[in-house]
């Protein structure tokens, strides 16, 4: 295992970590936005492990993927926009 192979492992270690803390936002702080956050994270880890595993392949995979997390973290930002113009 070289240095990049780690560093890959340590990262979907830390996305699962996110996925984790957005989900006790969502369920303790009842704020909807941690469902995105989890989901886009989820998705992230997805995008990894395929990366992994299927290297030479499922580029049109990736790209969807991709395409769904960043529309899922836009919305889940644009909740926290909302949250916080309520708040102060």
């Amino acid at each position: 295992m070289d240095i990049a192979d780690f560093i890959q492992i340590i990262a979907i270690l830390l996305e699962c970590a996110v996925v984790v803390i957005a989900v006790l936002i969502a369920t303790q702080k009842m704020r909807m936005y941690g469902w995105f956050i989890a989901a886009t994270f989820v998705l992230f880890v997805l995008f990894d492990l395929i990366r992994i595993f299927f290297p030479y392949g499922l580029s049109r995979l990736h790209s969807l993927i991709l395409f769904v997390a960043c529309v899922s973290m836009l919305y889940a930002m644009w909740l926290m926009y909302k949250d916080a113009r309520k708040s102060g």
